[in-house]
């Protein structure tokens, strides 16, 4: 046993420069959506080569507002992996849409493209591919069958600094929605970012991040006649981010590269230590890519581990080692199992990764040391 040591499954890197960042919004008294913001939005849409970046209060909302921009609503059919963060589905729902599911490849924990393309209907008008755990879905396979009627919205969630055959994840699809949640390679806190290279989707989008205002606050208070209010022609949301958030992450957005870096080269001493358990797949780096690595998921080989994954999981956290799978298959949560009558097995791969993926501790906290006591753990479970 390990009383007293304790890895945590992520852990968010600020300091010194994060806390001075603050300074500036706090003395100027602008603290919601103004010029630190746009400086963040800037330079992140720089970052990923896009040519517009909006931040909004977190990806969920990024994602309802991609869609809601699209006019995507009742009627209207969008297909979402089984196997992703629930909130990619939801969105679906408050738009009054319906989501179709598709099944995942086990191998990449990405969208099985063959499957989704069997499920486009007249009734499709989009599908979000999720670039999940940092490793970009196979958009040109996607994109090539499509058909052009069908947009792609990116849950790049998890995929700041990703790309995909050298070109940045975010400008991949018509939209891209980023997290900045503390689980996230960088931070805000909560907070999110919209991407786009189609202008018309980009002023259309920025008016209903600001209640469907024709002008931003920024704008407006900047402008000759600021005690006049703007006129409102759409039916928005209030998606801001605050200047706070803003000035935090354009710190934390120019240590991304650095963090990454770190984590690719923790990731590939995971695989080396780890590659002699032939009950344990490791995540590959791409290819033709840049994994991001927001996360280390592996997959538990059911018929040849020591162990059950969730008992592997329990002798783990007994050991100080948080873990957690990967994430949950949508198709088998409470909610959606019940609303639309599905079954475990209606997407196999995706109920597989539920019950057989794990995500080790990899974050920019950890040392040499509190790597070297994760592999000498997992290898220790072999005997």
């Amino acid at each position: 046993m390990s009383a007293d040591r304790k890895i945590a499954i992520a852990l968010p890197v600020t300091g010194e420069e994060e806390w001075a960042a603050l300074k500036d919004p706090l003395e100027s008294g602008w603290l919601t959506q103004g010029p630190k913001v746009a400086a963040f939005e800037k330079t992140f849409a720089a970052r990923h080569d896009v040519a517009h970046a909006l931040a909004t209060t977190s990806c969920t909302t990024a994602l309802h507002l991609a869609l809601a921009t699209l006019g995507i609503g009742p009627g209207d059919e969008v297909i979402v992996p089984a196997f992703t963060w629930v909130s990619t589905a939801n969105v679906v729902l408050y738009c009054g849409a319906t989501p179709v599911f598709a099944d995942v490849d086990p191998a990449t924990f990405n969208l099985d493209v063959e499957d989704a393309l069997r499920r486009v209907t007249s009734r499709t008008k989009a599908v979000i591919p999720v670039h999940l755990f940092g490793l970009c879905a196979d958009i040109d396979a996607l994109r090539t069958a499509l058909p052009d009627h069908v947009r792609i919205v990116e849950d790049a969630a998890c995929a700041a600094g990703a790309a995909y055959k050298g070109r940045p994840a975010g400008g991949l699809g018509d939209f891209a929605c980023f997290s900045f949640h503390p689980r996230k390679s960088i931070t805000t806190g909560e907070g999110g970012m919209l991407t786009t290279n189609d202008p018309a989707l980009a002023e259309k989008a920025e008016k209903l991040r600001n209640h469907g205002a024709s002008v931003s606050e920024e704008v407006r208070h900047n402008g000759p006649r600021p005690y006049l209010l703007p006129d409102f022609n759409l039916l928005g949301f209030n998606y801001r981010m605050t200047d706070l958030q803003g000035a935090v992450g354009l710190v934390q957005l120019g240590k991304l590269d650095d963090f990454i870096a770190a984590r690719a080269r923790a990731a590939a001493a995971y695989r080396d230590a780890l590659s002699g358990l032939n009950w344990l797949r490791c995540p590959d780096e791409p290819m033709d890519g840049q994994h991001a690595w927001q996360a280390f998921v592996t997959y538990v080989d059911p018929d040849g581990a020591p162990l059950a994954r969730n008992d592997i999981m329990e002798r783990l956290e007994a050991r100080g080692i948080a873990t957690r799978p990967g994430t949950h298959a949508v198709h088998m949560l409470g909610y959606y199992r019940e609303r639309f009558g599905l079954n475990p097995d209606d997407y196999p791969g995706a109920r597989d990764c539920d019950r057989h993926s794990m995500a080790i501790p990899l974050h920019n906290r950890m040392t040499n040391d509190d790597y070297a006591y994760v592999i000498d753990n997992l290898l220790g479970l072999q005997t």
